[in-house]
């Protein structure tokens, strides 16, 4: 085992700790079972660089498909081509209105301690995506978000302005890797928000972008064609859509289409919200048995903590660092 695996097993033992290294451990057996494993990332798990060891899970196969959020999908980009731009405000807890405003004068979008720029981020693959939209439409095409952000990775046009090694970007593995991806809700991202802001004034086709209901069409072939007779692991990463979506095509394949299904077969959620069986994000992974997501013998995991903190030392854990 590796110096980090070692140190975790001999001092996280108790309580959260000791949840995470159940998780971790189980996890670690779901892929030595040869059964594949989908993460899904909620938050800004981008910004806060997870691609640092999410790529290297992806590399070595040992996450074989990702829900993310429109924000998550993005932002790994804008961290690979303006990594140097971005600004740490380590006393955000304490800004006035007029520091937050501040801010957004200087073209600085905050998320939590990191401040994303606006110019040299956002701006920066925006032609380049657009004009991927523009031709997608003179040719009649359509594709998936995510499917246009791994074209503009594979292009290279954005590679002189890669100011991190790609192997630290999840994006880039992924696309390496033609990673099977869902992108619910991805129309609130700021990459959708300038897609539909190009729709309005007639530069870019609304036909060229599939959106919720082809990501749940092209779910169900997948989980049916890859998932076998024990189907996927789901390995969650905060609450929110980007868990919610994936995991409702088990239901909807064995109810709504009365075709019998394997129960999602590892279940774990890294998640600091508030238990409440009324929520999503902060019910307890038996209640999802009675929605026919879980089996009884699912071995399934929470873990009460920080994201930014936990993600990191499962995945590695999982990949024996």
């Amino acid at each position: 085992m590796g110096h980090l695996s070692r140190f975790m097993d001999h001092h996280y033992r108790h309580f959260n700790a000791a949840a995470m290294m159940d998780a971790a451990k189980a996890y670690r057996a779901h892929i030595a079972a040869g059964r594949p494993m989908l993460v899904s990332l909620a938050g800004a798990m981008s910004t806060a660089e997870l691609g640092l060891s999410l790529a290297e899970m992806i590399r070595q196969d040992k996450v074989h498909a990702i829900s993310c959020t429109g924000a998550n999908l993005e932002e790994d980009l804008y961290n690979l081509v303006a990594h140097d731009h971005y600004e740490r405000v380590p006393n955000y807890r304490n800004l006035s209105d007029a520091e937050e405003q501040a801010l957004l004068d200087r073209h600085l979008n905050r998320v939590t301690d990191t401040c994303i720029p606006e110019e040299e981020a956002i701006r920066r693959i925006e032609d380049a995506i657009v004009a991927l939209w523009q031709r997608a439409g003179e040719a009649g095409e359509a594709r998936f978000p995510h499917e246009y952000f791994f074209e503009l990775i594979r292009s290279g046009v954005l590679e002189e302005h890669y100011q991190i090694d790609p192997k630290d970007s999840w994006l880039a593995a992924a696309a390496e890797k033609n990673l099977p991806m869902v992108v619910p809700g991805w129309e609130d991202s700021t990459t959708g928000n300038i897609f539909a802001a190009r729709v309005i004034t007639g530069e870019v086709e609304r036909a060229v972008m599939k959106g919720g209901i082809d990501y749940m069409v092209s779910l169900a072939d997948w989980y049916r064609r890859e998932g076998g007779e024990h189907g996927f692991g789901f390995f969650q990463v905060g609450g929110g859509i980007a868990g919610d979506f994936p995991i409702c095509v088990v239901p909807m394949l064995e109810q709504d289409l009365g075709r019998p299904t394997p129960k999602w077969s590892y279940f774990c959620q890294i998640s600091d919200s508030t238990t409440s069986y009324g929520s999503y994000s902060g019910a307890v992974p038996n209640e999802k048995i009675t929605w026919g997501k879980l089996a009884m013998d699912t071995p399934r995991f929470i873990i009460e903590s920080d994201a930014s903190i936990v993600a990191p030392l499962v995945f590695a854990y999982v990949l024996d660092w």
